[in-house]
């Protein structure tokens, strides 16, 4: 009886192919891989920012009598941020493109993101409308991924609630 001197497995042709089709998969899966982090992250950051917003807003209400002279700059005291910056732009604010922030500060949060608010709201009406910008950047048109996040905060007792929706936000 004779052994067979003939081995069994993968020639090198099997071996590059397979290869291959792992590359042509790795070039689609890694791209959404990386965008879904982004995006989880962008999220917690614009929870973070909404939160809080309705914390500081909370303790000046237990501290003060909130009323319809109620500003932001009551309000930020109560925050945890970096700075107040009147340079710094948040995009695509929903129809407006994007906001400057010269006419009062916005705030630049530990997170890299903006936070702005909109004056005429604040503490004449049962709600405050404000946009946070998570990556923070703006190049004169667009800044890419990180489009700003619009949200509601009511004074009035009820949730803050999400206006408008960019795609990297998810509750």
């Amino acid at each position: 009886m004779k052994l067979s001197t003939h081995s069994s497995g993968f020639t090198l042709a099997e071996l590059l192919i397979c290869m291959a089709i792992l590359g042509v998969i790795a070039t689609f899966t890694i791209p959404k891989i990386v965008q879904a982090q982004q995006n989880q992250t962008y999220t917690a950051e614009a929870k973070d920012a909404m939160a809080a917003v309705a914390g500081a807003y909370q303790v000046y209400r237990l501290q003060n009598a909130a009323s319809t002279n109620t500003t932001f700059g009551d309000v930020t005291p109560y925050m945890n941020y970096v700075s107040a910056d009147n340079s710094l732009w948040i995009d695509d604010v929903t129809s407006f493109g994007a906001w400057s922030c010269a006419s009062f500060p916005c705030l630049h949060l530990h997170s890299g993101g903006v936070l702005a608010y909109e004056p005429a709201s604040f503490g004449a009406d049962d709600f405050i409308r404000f946009w946070y910008d998570p990556d923070g950047v703006y190049s004169g048109t667009t800044n890419g991924p990180g489009k700003s996040l619009s949200f509601i905060l009511y004074t009035n007792g009820r949730m803050p609630q999400v206006f408008s929706t960019p795609s990297w936000f998810q509750w």
